[in-house]
């Protein structure tokens, strides 16, 4: 005989009258709550506060307006476009070898422990070191051009992503580590399929922090030493129109420095991420 305990045990309540659990957002809603329509938001805003500001104190020579900056763009497309092009070769370049680097000095560190203790110890004593100061170097080595760029774009890369490369891997927990040895993983295959994506938040981290030091050091050692005038970049670009005192020119170099960061920003490592780590459900 069985007897009913209430306190274990409660009949169902009538829920006819609690309303709807869920409902579908209203379409305004949605669109105002996008995370594409606020970031778009933001930029028109600061767009209005430079207009207006720029109109306010009227005097082109210190601050151009933004329709000003972008005629001077477009008028210049074909030139700008050719110091992208320049700047965008010695980046990828650069990037690449950086983290190629970073592969063989991170596979050394997780292989032994020397490994992990040579790498600690090129990281302390280079990683704080500034990438544009080793570009008096690489001149006396290189030579004027694109390998001088390489070189310091290497070094701007390969600490960033060794380190937080690392970090990650160290921080991937022992239950997983077993699971794999248990699977019969060993050698490349378990670190492809175990540690790599077990530690991808941290690699990942590690390519955008090692893009943006890239991509700043690329500008300010053009800017600084550039190249030839008919191989230059965009830092030989800004620096050329600031030597012509054309701050218009200026500030469309530096719009066009802004635009590409934002473009790998929102358009690639989005997607690595919206395929990879959210995917995944290890990041909100």
């Amino acid at each position: 005989m069985s007897m009913q305990r209430p306190e274990f045990e409660r009949l169902p309540i009538d829920a006819t009258g609690i309303g709807d659990i869920e409902r579908p957002l209203p379409l305004t809603e949605r669109i105002l709550r996008n995370d594409a329509v606020q970031r778009a938001a933001i930029i028109i805003l600061l767009i209005v506060i430079w207009e207006v500001y720029a109109r306010w104190l009227n005097y082109a020579l210190l601050f151009p307006t933004f329709t000003e900056t972008i005629r001077v763009a477009w008028e210049d497309m074909g030139e700008l476009s050719m110091r992208i092009a320049a700047t965008m070769r010695a980046l990828v370049i650069g990037y690449a070898a950086g983290l190629a680097c970073a592969a063989v000095l991170t596979t050394l560190a997780v292989a032994s422990d020397f490994g992990a203790r040579f790498l600690s110890t090129l990281t302390a004593m280079f990683n704080p070191l500034p990438a544009i100061a080793l570009l008096p170097l690489a001149l006396i080595w290189f030579g004027l051009g694109t390998p001088s760029l390489v070189f310091v774009i290497v070094h701007s890369v390969l600490w960033a992503v060794a380190l937080n490369t690392l970090t990650g891997f160290r921080a991937v927990p022992e239950t997983l580590r077993m699971s794999g040895r248990n699977l019969g993983l060993r050698g490349v295959r378990y670190v492809v399929l175990i540690l790599i994506p077990a530690a991808f938040p941290s690699i990942l981290a590690g390519l955008k922090i090692g893009w943006a030091f890239a991509w700043r050091t690329l500008i300010a050692a053009e800017l600084v030493f550039g190249a030839s005038s008919r191989s230059g970049g965009l830092g030989w670009y800004i620096f050329a129109a600031r030597s012509e005192l054309d701050t218009a020119r200026v500030f469309a170099g530096l719009l066009a420095v802004i635009v590409i960061g934002l473009v790998v920003e929102a358009v690639i490592f989005r997607a690595i991420e919206a395929r990879t780590v959210k995917l995944w459900g290890m990041q909100r």
